[in-house]
């Protein structure tokens, strides 16, 4: 029995059973260790993609029920060419131990393709789910605006 996988605009096939949660596939078969293992019960974000451009918990997704086209932190952007949110974190030094970063730059994604110039309650409704021990969120924040603005 294999899974098969749209994982950032390639066609992937991994032998998990299809109840194996989508994270252990991307970072064990798939080698994309982005998404982080933080709770394993969906309430700290660490894990998130996207799914189709939604944000999901990638910890409790069974790998079969991953249908649609997932998008990891490796599939938006490059070292060469970063994509805005990235960028905007950089910039804001909204990263102190990385951890959340992924599910946070992933939860803005999925917020910024939605809604284009997100005023402050609209990001932390969004971000409400993600999880930084490290406190940074006034500059988390801040970077999903200077990247707002920079996709506009």
């Amino acid at each position: 029995m294999s899974i098969s996988l749209s994982v950032n605009g390639k066609r992937h096939t991994s032998p998990a059973a299809p109840e194996t949660p989508l994270l252990y596939v991307l970072r064990n078969d798939l080698g994309l260790n982005s998404a982080k293992y933080g709770c394993g019960i969906a309430q700290c974000g660490a894990c998130t993609v996207l799914m189709d451009g939604q944000a999901i918990r990638s910890c409790v997704t069974p790998s079969a029920a991953a249908q649609g086209q997932i998008t990891t932190l490796e599939g938006l952007g490059s070292t060469d060419k970063l994509h805005a949110l990235q960028k905007a974190f950089i910039e804001e030094q909204a990263v102190q131990c990385g951890y959340c970063i992924n599910g946070m730059i992933m939860s803005a994604k999925a917020l910024l393709d939605r809604v284009r110039n997100p005023d402050e309650a609209q990001i932390r409704e969004a971000m409400a789910g993600n999880l930084c021990r490290c406190g940074t969120h006034t500059r988390i924040l801040r970077a999903i605006q200077r990247a707002a603005k920079e996709l506009a």
